[in-house]
C-alpha cells in the first residue's frame, strides 16, 4: 500500500468493481479493521477511498501491507426505532506539570466507537435471529449504514443483541443492540 491519499494497493487479480465495500486487515493501527469502498485502477492496483496514509508517522514505510477482504453482502437490521452513535471522539489525558500552577490537556487518541439501536422485538425475525446467532458466537461483522440522500457510514467490530424486550405500556416491545466498532468509522 502507498503512502499517499487516497491510498493506493497492489494486490494480483483483486477482482474489485468499483464502489465495493472491503474489510481492510493491516499493520497500520489507524487503517486495520476498517471497512473501505474502493475505486479500480487497473486488474492489479485499486484506491481505498478516504484513507489517507501520507503521513508516515501514523503510517510508516515498510509496513504498509495488509489483507482486503470484499464484504459479500449485508442483512438488514429488522424494524429499527432508534440510532445513536457514541465515541470516535478525541480523547484527552490531563497532565499536571510541577513547574506549572496550570494543567494542561494532551490528545491522547479517540476514544472507542459504538452504536447503539432499539429493535422493535420480533422474536420470530430471521434477521433478528442471525443477529442473536452471531452476537452469541462473539463473531465480529461489517456494518453499514445508508440515510436519506445515499450516504453510507461503515464500521467492522462486535455486535451484542440483547434477548430481553423492553415491555411499556402503549408502546412497542422493544429490544436493543450495539456495535462496538474495533476499527475507524468511515463514511462516504
Amino acid at each position: 500500500m502507498t503512502n499517499a491519499y487516497p491510498c493506493v494497493a497492489t494486490c494480483a487479480g483483486h477482482g474489485y468493481l468499483t464502489g465495493d465495500p472491503i474489510l481492510l486487515s493491516a499493520l497500520w493501527e489507524d487503517a486495520t479493521d476498517t471497512v473501505y469502498e474502493v475505486e479500480v485502477v487497473d486488474a492489479n492496483s485499486f484506491k481505498i477511498l478516504e484513507l489517507d496514509t501520507s503521513d508516515t508517522n501514523f503510517f510508516p514505510t515498510g509496513s504498509n501491507t495488509g489483507s482486503a477482504q470484499k464484504i459479500s453482502g449485508f442483512t438488514a437490521i429488522p424494524q429499527v426505532l432508534t440510532i445513536s452513535g457514541s465515541g470516535g471522539d478525541a480523547r484527552f489525558t490531563d497532565v499536571q506539570l510541577l513547574a506549572k500552577r496550570n494543567a494542561i490537556k494532551v490528545p491522547t487518541g479517540f476514544n472507542a466507537t459504538t452504536v447503539t439501536m432499539s429493535l422493535a422485538h420480533d422474536a420470530s425475525n430471521a434477521a433478528y435471529k442471525t443477529m442473536l446467532n452471531i452476537s452469541r458466537a462473539l463473531r465480529k461483522v461489517a456494518f453499514k449504514q445508508v440515510i436519506a440522500g445515499g450516504a453510507r457510514t461503515y464500521g467492522y467490530g462486535y455486535l451484542s443483541v440483547s434477548e430481553m424486550p423492553k415491555l411499556n405500556s402503549n408502546q412497542v416491545n422493544a429490544v436493543d443492540a450495539a456495535m462496538a466498532l474495533l476499527g475507524r468509522a468511515i463514511s462516504y
